[in-house]
């Protein structure tokens, strides 16, 4: 059961439960369960069965894919009153995890099970649509994450993150390498290219953006290209 601090939490990040029928509110205080991970805590894994529904109210999650090399790729993260779509469709479709989800700051969250989650769905118009309508916008951004991968440079993918991230890219080249689905060190050539051609500063852990313009000018001018093929 729920302590009172936890469910203001929840209610704080998500105002939805407000507009849950009182049977259904008191359900979620009673089966709900708190959860709290430290960073680097790995909270499911590629393979994992899915049995709880997770609603976070501090701290962040990362969702990430990894190939059987070693790499990953970032395929979002999950913030206070966001719903997880990969545990949504896990649930639904009984189905396990797909991915890894990793703590990248002290989370802290509520866990509800899958029978209930599933009443949730059946039975609240508001809750549906608060799933539903997440798991839509998500689904889009993935969407443009495959077209990025498949049909774009890495140096244009690079030079548009770094150009909405800046002026000071506070991310190591490895964190630069997993967000975007490659290796250390190609990123760290395209960087030394980009440095040379005084778009950026090099410093340890840090990108410092020295010519956005420059660097708009390369993302451009790969999507020009990505659209043209």
């Amino acid at each position: 059961m729920l302590a009172p601090v936890s469910i203001d939490s929840l209610v704080e990040s998500y105002p939805v439960i407000q507009a849950l029928p009182p049977r259904l509110q008191h359900a979620l205080h009673k089966q709900g369960q708190p959860v709290r991970a430290n960073p680097g805590q790995v909270l499911f894994s590629d393979g994992d069965a899915c049995n709880h529904f997770l609603m976070v109210t501090q701290g962040e999650l990362r969702v990430v894919k990894n190939s059987a090399g070693g790499r990953e790729m970032e395929l979002y993260r999950l913030l206070p009153g966001d719903s997880c779509i990969l545990t949504v469709s896990c649930l639904l479709g009984e189905a396990q995890y797909p991915a890894n989800g990793i703590v990248e700051s002290e989370l802290h969250g509520v866990t509800i099970p899958r029978a209930l989650f599933d009443q949730l769905v059946a039975e609240s118009p508001a809750f549906r649509r608060f799933v539903f309508a997440f798991f839509a916008a998500r689904l889009n951004l993935l969407m443009a994450l495959i077209e990025a991968v498949a049909f774009q440079r890495l140096d244009g993918r690079l030079a548009a993150r770094l150009t909405s991230a800046g002026p000071r890219v506070n991310k190591t080249h490895q964190m630069l390498a997993d967000e975007l689905g490659s290796v250390r060190e190609v990123i760290t050539r395209i960087l030394k290219e980009f440095e040379s051609q005084g778009l950026v500063r090099l410093d340890r852990g840090q990108v410092q953006v020295l010519d956005p313009v420059g660097l708009s000018r390369i993302s451009a001018a790969d999507e020009h290209s990505a659209n043209a093929w």
